[in-house]
């Protein structure tokens, strides 16, 4: 009906113009044309009122028709509402629904006339139609005269007990507008907002809960019988609705559960073996730190009818759940948000501006949430300004050791955007960058003073104002780059870059003693024109220059005083006075005229660059609140976790209900579980529905949790690709709802049919491999049987086994390929015994992607060329792993063998040394907890059944440093104890060595140039001059290969990076009086900055 009646009022629209202005030029041609838009309005209304005013009904509903079409557009049509009003009383339904649309629009404007018509109101709330006893109730609390306030409060109760869920739902909409007029009714609210609290419908949910937001949101004793009901209905409500109980929900939890957080902390507290303790009492504490939390069913219930909606196609509904996954949820678990929120990235540029802002907020304090989505924030050149810069943002929160290197790179790009303000905002990335992660500061420094040379003004003055910053933490180190910029104060015209060089020169005018002088009195010459902030900073430089060197620079300084102190400014004059006073003594000066010197030149601390949204955290996500960085109107702080948890019985709802509701169904009290029974039948359905997906479900009482680690153990033996998990995770919605509807012992015979299957599976699959592929799949056995046991450690301390999920996504993901060719190579070294045979297994690999897009233009044969090899020297230098105190007679070390890891191409080999120092034997040593970094994997051993007295023994571990120096932390364990350990490699360490010709070194070395290229210069000992000396020595300290070189003087190696297969190719040149440059040149900047660092000392020692 609303649809056929909009297009043909616009109809009606276009005509009625055409009409009128026939009208107006056979009437009054005497009036010009510019009053003809004043006859035009006044005649097309005439019409609407006459034919508003006939007796027919039809030209009734064509006016009114009409008369919504114009509001509709957006016209004023507030004229006609008393010829509107008369036909309020009208019996044709249809003519009755426009005159209610237009009353709603126009009652509280109009509110004397819609007074006269209050009785037809007070009628048609006992209409038979639903749809005009809503429009009645809706129009009537518009009228906002404090005279109907009982009436309107009479209505809203009869309509809250109404058959029509849709009338229950305006009545609802009702209460909001009421309590605005008059607050005092606030008391009878809350017992109609109780009322419908417990409506079961789900049109009802949402609007009932915007009213208890609005009138009462303090009573969240109103909110605990209905907790259940109202996180089961969630997913069936309409999506505005969904919002608002999602933020209405989150706020209770906070009052109503204890912190799901703490269990971290108190488990760590507890990881480690006090020396002097016996086992009983660490025992002890181990069972405390373990049932310290447990997780609230109903925490629970909330968390898993919510991550449903993360699949939802309303933005604003994702974004709800994501703040409550932000503030409820165990750390864990939040991380199954992130995909989600970057997929909303996809959305109109507001809905991104709002998405990126919440992200750049929790990029702060979980990096790891969003690190494996870094493409999806890199700028495109659509972007508009704002959304470039939230992008920025976020890259540089994640930035880290293991993705500095691609950062700059991609840096190096925006620097050169048309976009200036953007540009701008990148060096500024680019110094935060260089302040948080050492080991590229030089680095970053020295692309920074590269852009100086830039024409575009603001990169070079941004840049200058980085460089000051990065400059205050190091001064001493860094004269060079001071005289360098004092060179470039006659071109830069900027004030605050010129401000910045005159500072930085006056505060280190120490170190540039000849040049600070000079540039004072360049900048005297140009006073008078200069910039008020510039004007400050050469006041300051020439007083700090009259207290170091007075000599040469007294005469200039009372000039520039002089030239201050006429100034137009008043700033420039006060601070002249102050400064005259203050340096140069005089009968006048006061007792800190002593103190000059500590005054102006007091070390300074250097300045923190941080995130602009560190702050906006005490905001809660998603609120208008957060996206201002200002606390709104109405805006509800979360309150803190309490120490604990208030009693959970409130939210027990009892069976017996009144008799009113269930005359109808007095049987069906009877089939109804307690409310304990009824969420672990809910919370089994949906925990099968999970397990036969994506083995990612919720678990809520352990008879529940041993059927689900059954059903994932299934799965994970029965192999379940990548591909399956994610198509899994976007079906899960209508999985579930199929799950629910079959009966319970169809699912149980599901599950066990799918148990033995994939028992039968994993038979065929051990007996058909060979011995080699064997161990492959007890290692896969082995993590996989190790997942089921955190999940059961999880589950006992109330964590989400969301944590084993990604274990097994990242398992699935990463290994599930490359097993299959390794069981190819581990068959060939079966065949083949030859050691060097497996040398040739990582050459597939030998370019990662980043390197092979910069090698585009190289031939084949070229490609070639670069090989691996051998390495030249094997380490013969262990590592204590274990001390043989500490681990009670067990004793460990590793070291790092330099051969080709047979587990896997990304994998560094390391072989483990065990010995027993007891007089008994020790029995099943394995490895167990593996803490690693993201992205870092372990290959354990096999264990050990029985090791003898005074036995040693060696085995090897495969473990994949993703490149970098992170430490793998994992648990050594014996049948009785646990002993916490960890491997760190030295950089040398990650380095497989490569072969190549002195051309193509020359040649990769040239597209490895700028920020990939790090040096420095060495004095050299005379007895490590020589070439075989200089070779010995740096193969011994990392694992790289020697590249022939035609001159005696040049010293060439290269390696690549284990992992990514990236090249690092190093340079030791010999220059006179004994010194020497060393240069690296890598894609990987922060290894490269590690190695120069740890070459540096090799050489200089004798």
């Amino acid at each position: 009906m609303s649809g056929n009646g909009l297009s043909y009022s616009e109809q009606g629209g276009e005509a009625a113009p055409e009409l009128a202005q026939e009208a107006a030029t056979t009437t009054t041609p005497s009036i010009p044309a510019a009053f003809g838009l004043f006859c035009t309005d006044v005649k097309k209304n005439e019409d609407l009122k006459q034919m508003l005013e006939s007796s027919k009904d039809s030209a009734k509903l064509d006016a009114m028709k009409r008369i919504v079409g114009m509001i509709a557009k957006g016209k004023n049509a507030s004229e006609l509402f008393p010829a509107v009003v008369k036909n309020v009383a009208s019996k044709n339904i249809e003519i009755k629904k426009l005159v209610y649309v237009y009353l709603m629009r126009y009652a509280e404007e109009q509110q004397d006339l819609a007074l006269l018509s209050i009785s037809t109101f007070q009628r048609a709330l006992k209409d038979p139609n639903q749809l005009i006893r809503a429009s009645a109730l809706r129009v009537l609390s518009s009228i906002r005269v404090p005279i109907i306030v009982p009436i309107m409060m009479l209505a809203i109760k009869e309509a809250s007990s109404d058959l029509s869920p849709y009338v229950r739902k305006n009545a609802a909409h009702a209460i909001q507008k009421l309590y605005s007029l008059d607050p005092e009714q606030k008391e009878m609210l809350i017992e109609v907002i109780e009322k419908l609290l417990k409506d079961k419908s789900t049109l009802v949910a949402g609007s009932v809960v915007m009213a208890f937001e609005e009138v009462c949101p303090d009573r969240i004793d109103l909110i605990h019988k209905n907790y259940r009901k109202l996180c089961n209905l969630l997913v069936d409500v309409e999506e505005w609705g969904q919002v608002v109980i999602i933020h209405m929900l989150t706020r209770y939890a906070r009052t109503q559960f204890v912190s799901p957080w703490k269990v971290v902390e108190v488990v760590e507290e507890y990881s480690e073996n006090n020396f002097y303790e016996s086992d009983e009492e660490q025992k002890e504490k181990d069972q405390k730190g373990k049932d310290t939390y447990s997780m609230d069913p109903d925490h629970r219930l909330l968390l898993r009818n919510t991550k449903p909606l993360l699949q939802s196609r309303n933005a604003a509904v994702v974004m709800a759940v994501s703040q409550l996954y932000w503030h409820l949820a165990p750390k864990s678990e939040a991380a199954i948000v992130s995909k989600s929120l970057v997929r909303l990235l996809r959305s109109n540029r507001e809905v991104q501006y709002i998405v990126l802002q919440n992200i750049a907020t929790m990029s702060i304090q979980r990096k790891g949430m969003f690190e494996p989505y870094l493409k999806s924030f890199y700028v495109r050149s659509t972007d508009p300004t704002m959304i470039k810069t939230l992008k920025l943002e976020i890259l540089t929160n994640l930035a880290n050791e293991a993705n500095i290197s691609t950062l700059l790179r991609e840096f190096q790009t925006y620097v050169k955007s048309q976009d200036k303000q953007f540009a701008a905002a990148t060096i500024q990335a680019i110094g935060r960058c260089a302040t948080n992660i050492t080991e590229v500061t030089d680095t970053c420094l020295n692309g920074l003073v590269c852009l100086l040379s830039n024409r575009d003004e603001i990169v070079v003055a941004e840049s200058v104002v980085v460089i000051k910053k990065l400059l205050q933490t190091q001064p001493a180190q860094h004269g060079e780059i001071i005289k360098h910029m004092a060179k470039l104060l006659d071109n830069i015209t900027v004030p605050v870059a010129r401000a910045s060089i005159l500072w930085l020169i006056g505060e280190y005018c120490e170190w540039v003693p000849k040049i600070a002088p000079d540039v004072l009195r360049k900048t005297a010459k140009s006073f008078t024109n200069e910039d008020d902030l510039v004007k400050l900073q050469i006041l300051n430089l020439g007083a700090k220059l009259y207290l170091t060197n007075s000599k040469q620079t007294k005469l200039l300084t009372q000039y520039v005083l002089n030239l201050g102190k006429y100034d137009q400014s008043y700033d420039i004059r006060d601070r002249t006075r102050f400064i005259r006073q203050l340096i140069v003594p005089n009968e006048k000066s006061g007792a800190l005229s002593k103190y000059a010197k500590k005054i102006f030149l007091a070390q300074k601390p250097a300045p923190l660059l941080e995130s602009p949204f560190k702050g906006r955290d005490h905001f809660q996500l998603g609120t208008l609140s957060h996206t201002l960085n200002s606390q709104a109107t109405g805006y509800l702080e979360l309150s803190d976790w309490p120490e604990v948890a208030p009693d959970p019985s409130v939210r027990n709802v009892e069976i017996v209900e009144p008799a009113k509701e269930w005359t109808g169904i007095l049987g069906k009290p009877k089939k109804v579980k307690p409310t304990e029974k009824f969420y672990s039948e809910s919370e089994e359905e949906e925990d099968e529905s999970a397990g036969t997906n994506s083995s990612e479900g919720e678990t809520g009482s352990e008879s529940e949790e041993e059927d689900d680690k059954e059903e994932s153990s299934s799965n994970e033996s029965g192999g379940s690709s990548s591909p399956s998990e994610e198509s899994s995770d976007s079906e899960s919605g209508s999985k579930e709802s199929t799950a629910k509807k079959t009966s319970r012992a169809a699912n149980e015979s599901d599950s066990e049919d799918t148990e033995k299957k994939a028992k039968g599976n994993s038979k065929k699959l051990s007996t058909s491999s060979s011995s080699v592929t064997e161990s492959a799949s007890s290692e896969e056995s082995s993590s996989d049987s190790k997942s089921e046991s955190d999940s059961k450690s999880d589950s006992e301390s109330g964590k989400s086994r969301s944590t084993t999920t990604s274990k097994k996504e990242e398992k699935t993901v990463q290994d599930r390929k490359p097993p299959n060719k390794q069981d190819v190579f581990l068959l060939d070294l079966d065949d083949f015994c030859p050691v060097i045979t497996p040398v040739a297994a990582p050459t597939a690999a030998v370019l990662s992607p980043s390197l092979t897009a910069d090698l585009e233009g190289l031939s084949l044969p070229t490609l070639s060329v670069i090989d691996v090899t051998t390495q030249v020297s094997v380490p013969t230098k262990t590592h204590e792993l274990l001390h043989r105190m500490s681990g009670k007679g067990l004793a460990a070390h590793y070291r790092f063998s330099r051969q080709p890891c047979i587990f896997g191409d990304r994998m560094v080999s390391v072989q483990l040394i065990v010995t027993n120092t007891t007089d008994h034997k020790i029995e099943n040593i394995h490895i167990k907890e593996k803490k690693l970094p993201p992205g870092m994997r372990m290959h354990e051993f096999s264990p050990i059944e029985c090791l003898e007295p005074a036995g040693s023994i060696t085995v090897s571990v495969g473990i994949d440093f993703c490149d970098s120096t992170q430490i793998a932390s994992f648990q050594l364990c014996t049948k009785d104890d646990c002993f916490n350990v960890s491997i760190q490699p030295p950089v040398g360490e990650l380095l497989l060595p490569v072969t190549m010709s002195e051309k193509d070194f020359k040649k990769e070395q040239g597209m490895l140039t700028g920020m990939n290229e790090t040096s420095a210069t060495i004095a050299v000992a005379p007895q490590n001059s020589t070439r075989l000396v200089i070779i010995e020595k740096l193969v011994k300290a990392a694992n790289l290969g020697v590249v022939p070189s035609g001159q005696d003087n040049i010293h060439r190696f290269a390696a690549k990076t284990v992992h990514s297969g990236s090249l690092m190719l190093v340079t030791v040149e010999l220059k006179e009086s004994s010194t020497a440059q060393l240069i690296v040149n890598t894609e990987k900047t922060v290894i490269g900055s590690v190695l120069l660092r740890e070459l540096k000392p090799i050489l200089s020692q004798g």
